[in-house]
């Protein structure tokens, strides 16, 4: 079978090509260029997808290829990555809502442009990554995979059926210490070493990518509208935070638990005031969900790395509902639900607001 793999230059994709090659498949190694110099990121030697550091990236890549003995192409998608991963990124922030770019930037560009554009330079079966995950029933079933520490599941809910049916995932009955003896054996040491942080830019600023105009100083308020202090723009909040918010002097450490755009305020509150027992999330994402399934029971995720916890969901007007068995702290309007069945992803959808009560 010939498979193209999306290369990254880390341990996981090498050894996803390794593996496919080592199965007699025929391997060819693709990979994205993104970095066209527009954005001013300065270059620190700071690991991310999106950042001057691109240039020794893909040579390095193109190292790795070499050594993999596979042929190898790197793809520029700079202005579909600008305006699907970068324009949404912007437009969420500024909606006072948190984006979740890599849930995006797999949906639309590595299992969509970069298929799509590899497949205009040759035929190939299916498409590999070195993601955590397992898939079974041409698609039907993304399941979690073997590690449950590594399971790259919730960045990948969003992936339609279709794109799911022409991919695999040679890594999903493996654990990340396996990957990496596997690396040290087949003389890839130097990956199993490497450090793994890749975050979304070269920078730990995000400002970088918006116009000043767009940055507002404005206030921090209570739940009650009390002027709490200043903020230095919506754009550098997220629900859930604590750190970098500047207020002293209170009785009990202040949490970041809404962003309102429209007033320009940054709404403060409480530990207890960020738990929410139930959410409302749109643009749902049937997976093992059937058609015709509408309401039910799951485990539900709400973010990367926190665990799966219990719940009853039902599906109205398009719209997702889900109430948990437990509060859950800090459900973020923006980033991603995902719910299961067992270790398969039944649905996901993109959550809108998160109330105290339940849903009836």
């Amino acid at each position: 079978m010939k498979i193209a793999v999306g290369l990254s230059g880390g341990v996981d994709s090498t050894m996803a090509a390794y593996l496919l090659k080592k199965q007699g498949h025929e391997v060819i190694g693709v990979t994205m260029s993104l970095w066209d110099g527009s954005i001013p990121i300065p270059d620190r030697g700071q690991g991310g997808c999106f950042g001057p550091g691109e240039t020794h990236e893909l040579q390095e890549t193109e190292e790795i290829a070499k050594r993999l003995g596979i042929p190898y192409e790197v793809i520029p998608l700079a202005e579909q990555y600008k305006k699907n991963v970068l324009d949404y990124f912007r437009a969420e922030y500024k909606a006072g809502r948190t984006p979740n770019p890599c849930v995006e930037c797999n949906r639309k560009m590595k299992f969509g442009f970069l298929i799509d554009a590899a497949n205009e330079l040759f035929d190939f079966d299916m498409f590999a990554t070195g993601h955590y995950a397992r898939i079974s029933e041409s698609g039907r079933l993304l399941r979690r995979a073997l590690d449950p520490t590594k399971d790259q599941t919730y960045f990948l809910s969003r992936l339609s059926p279709a794109q799911l049916s022409r991919v695999t995932f040679p890594l999903g009955e493996l654990t990340k210490q396996e990957v990496k003896k596997l690396a040290s054996e087949s003389g890839f040491e130097d990956l199993a070493q490497k450090p793994e942080s890749q975050d979304f830019i070269e920078s730990d600023d995000y400002s970088v990518l918006f116009d000043k105009k767009d940055i507002r100083p404005g206030d921090f308020v209570d739940i009650n509208g009390n002027v709490l202090g200043k903020h230095n723009g919506i754009i550098y909040y997220t629900i859930g935070q604590r750190k970098g918010l500047g207020i002293g002097g209170l009785k009990e450490p202040l949490f970041v638990i809404r962003l309102d755009p429209h007033k320009n305020q940054v709404v403060l509150g409480t530990k207890n005031e960020l738990f929410a027992k139930s959410l409302k999330a749109h643009s749902i994402n049937r997976l093992l969900l059937g058609d015709t399934e509408n309401e039910g029971i799951a485990l539900a995720k709400i973010r990367h790395g926190k665990n799966l916890v219990p719940a009853k969901f039902h599906i109205q007007d398009d719209n997702l509902y889900v109430t948990f068995d437990e509060p859950q702290m800090a459900v973020t309007p923006g980033q991603i639900v995902a719910l299961y069945r067992n270790d398969a992803v039944l649905a996901s959808a993109i959550i809108d607001q998160s109330f105290t009560e339940d849903f009836q």
